[in-house]
């Protein structure tokens, strides 16, 4: 049966690993790519990946990715069918998908309508509730008064949490440990949220202690069907940005597994949704678990999934886009332990500052079960404008215990020069006793920073300065070499060329 929405050609409106990424199953369904850059990423790999590219403005985000208008106009100047959003940048911008639907575009993603329901937390809190998906015991929606603020955390108790209505990533998120501090850690969450989202309403939460992070993907289709794939567990986490990710979780098991699948598909349900989301929930020490937000796009941390069912997230996507059945619960298949570390461009060193800056050699791991999602390659200038990470190692194995040493090793293979990158921390923290032992939380970098963030050995910053001589040195050498070859070159040319270059300087050539 063909598809009622043939999909030709796709823009994708993103940069980075995951448009290369989004890029890859294009080319495999035999549907033409288009990408969008800004001045900074003219000769990114997303643009050299692509059938074609189209130039959409500066190098900053908000003048380039994230208008809107811009993107849909690249679309149809490209005469693109459809838009792939990505992750970040408008992937979760309703606007994004009511521009697409006026200029009879598909949008690779859900309705305009789900996204307004899960889009700010307050009112997805609520729609769960009506739902009767369980969420952590909060205000029912944001609080204007900072007195009344304090006066609900007072009454739930402390350690509470205050988060951005329209949150994400950490931002405009504070936790408050004492009465005392309340009113000076509101009025930070208000500035930060308004400077991150142009919003600073805020509503508050119950701290739990010592929580784990899993989430469950979930798919469904525009015929009603719903279905999850297995959770995925996101506890390590540094300033409330994942790390590491892994499946299956250590802290679930199958009962658990199902009962947390079922509350996912169940508020993926009570909002119409379609395509490829994310339910998110934090598990307690008494392993009870609560709804704490929906993504409504591909999660960064996919591609652990895909290891461990076989399945391909983004053809499913374009598929359901198409308007196309998924499949049924009972086919999805789960086998084997995956794990996932993010590749970032930053210094631990040096409190995780980002590093931008030449890759001027670049070596990825190979080998059995090891997946490298990369956007950049040797030559490459990585951009100050946008999130530094540079790739997601992924590693599969028939036990956890050997995903971990399979990782482990594949790092250890990881080859960057020109720029700094978290690839010693990331081994440190497969390594750490704690992880080896499932027993984490989302404390947990923060408890073991000490282990896992070495500072600068002197005795090696000595061989690094020796090793920089050697390659100062290398650098000369290879240039003399280049400009005494074509000295020679010339020098060695036939009398007919000399004669044919000496009539040319005259004047008297052709």
């Amino acid at each position: 049966m063909s598809p009622k929405k043939p999909i030709r050609k796709v823009l994708v409106a993103n940069r980075g690993e995951i448009a290369v990424r989004v890029m890859r199953t294009c080319r495999e369904m035999a549907i033409a790519t288009v990408a969008v850059y800004s001045d900074a990423d003219r000769g990114a790999l997303h643009v050299r990946k692509a059938d074609e590219a189209v130039h959409i403005g500066a190098s900053p985000a908000r003048d380039s990715y994230l208008v809107v208008e811009k993107v849909v106009d690249a679309a149809k100047k490209a005469g693109a069918d459809a838009i792939h959003p990505g992750y970040g940048f408008l992937s979760e911008k309703a606007e994004l998908a009511r521009a697409c639907e006026a200029a009879g575009i598909t949008f690779v993603g859900p309705s305009a309508a789900s996204m307004d329901a899960m889009g700010v937390k307050t009112t997805a809190r609520r729609n769960m509730n009506a739902a009767g998906v369980p969420t952590v015991p909060g205000s029912e929606g944001p609080i204007a008064d900072e007195q009344e603020a304090k006066a609900f955390a007072d009454a739930i108790g402390y350690p509470v949490m205050i988060k951005a209505a329209a949150g994400g990533g950490g931002k405009g998120m504070k936790k408050v440990e004492r009465e005392a501090d309340f009113l000076s850690l509101w009025a930070s969450a208000r500035r930060e949220s308004a400077a991150a989202f142009g919003d600073d309403r805020l509503y508050l939460e119950k701290f739990l202690d010592r929580p784990r992070h899993v989430e469950i993907q979930v798919f469904a289709d525009e015929h009603g069907n719903v279905i999850h794939l297995g959770e995925r567990e996101c506890s390590i986490q540094r300033r409330q940005q994942k790390v590491v990710e892994e499946s299956p979780s250590c802290v679930l098991d199958e009962r658990m597994r199902e009962a947390m699948g079922q509350v996912a598909v169940r508020a993926a349900k009570a909002v119409g949704y379609r395509g490829a989301g994310t339910v998110e929930f934090l598990v307690d020490a008494q392993r009870d678990f609560y709804f704490l937000e929906m993504n409504t796009r591909l999660q960064v941390e996919h591609p652990v999934t895909e290891m461990l069912t076989g399945l391909d997230l983004v053809r499913m996507q374009l598929e359901v886009a198409r308007g196309e059945r998924i499949l049924a619960q009972d086919q999805v298949v789960r086998r084997g332990h995956a794990i996932e570390a993010r590749v970032y461009a930053e210094d631990p060193a040096r409190r995780f500052l980002p590093s931008p800056g030449k890759i001027t050699y670049l070596r990825v791991p190979g080998g059995p079960g090891v997946r490298d999602d990369s956007g950049v390659y040797t030559g490459w200038v990585v951009p100050q404008f946008y999130d530094p990470m540079i790739s997601k190692l992924v590693a599969w194995a028939p036990t956890r215990e050997q995903a971990i040493e399979r990782l482990i090793r594949a790092l250890g293979e990881y080859t960057v020069h020109g720029i700094a990158t978290n690839v010693a921390y990331l081994a440190a923290v497969l390594d750490h006793p704690a992880f080896r032992s499932g027993d984490y939380d989302t404390g947990f970098c923060v408890a073991y920073e000490r282990d896992l963030v070495r500072p600068p050995d002197p005795a090696f910053e000595g061989v690094a300065l020796i090793a920089a001589a050697v390659e100062a040195f290398r650098r000369d050498r290879d240039a003399a070499e280049t400009f005494a070859a074509r000295a020679g070159a010339a020098a060695t040319r036939s009398g007919w060329a000399r004669l044919g270059r000496a009539r040319a300087l005259r004047g008297g050539g052709r």
